[in-house]
């Protein structure tokens, strides 16, 4: 994998990591599982729902990229702009906003990815 020496750059080689729609929908639902576990956790006051938050979050990530994507999560190389990252696709795509930023990266909506430069 290529060193990444910014999270824009960074960024992109994510998106393109994630090419697949089955593969980011794989993510929202464990992102969405994990917000939502944080809520109940602080609303109940039930901190042992804290132990589920990691098994959640990247057992639906490393399914993805075992059985969809074909790839090493980029968790293991930059755990902490994964997890930015992660949540920043999730809440782009929240709001209608992911398809940009995909485009950019390369990232037709079929999951093909455009020709580039070393990347």
């Amino acid at each position: 994998m290529k060193q990444h020496r910014s999270f824009s750059d960074f960024w992109i080689y994510y998106l393109r990591e994630h090419s697949q729609p089955a593969t980011r929908s794989l993510h929202y639902a464990g992102t969405g599982l994990v917000l939502a576990l944080l809520a109940a956790a602080a609303a109940a006051a039930e901190w042992k729902l804290l132990l589920i938050v990691p098994i959640a979050g990247y057992g639906f990530a490393w399914l993805s990229h075992a059985a969809v994507e074909h790839n090493r999560p980029a968790t293991f190389t930059y755990p902490l702009w994964s997890l930015a990252a992660d949540f920043r696709m999730f809440f782009l795509w929240l709001t209608g906003r992911l398809g940009e930023e995909l485009a950019r990266a390369g990232v037709r909506p079929d999951g093909t990815l455009e020709a580039r430069d070393g990347r």
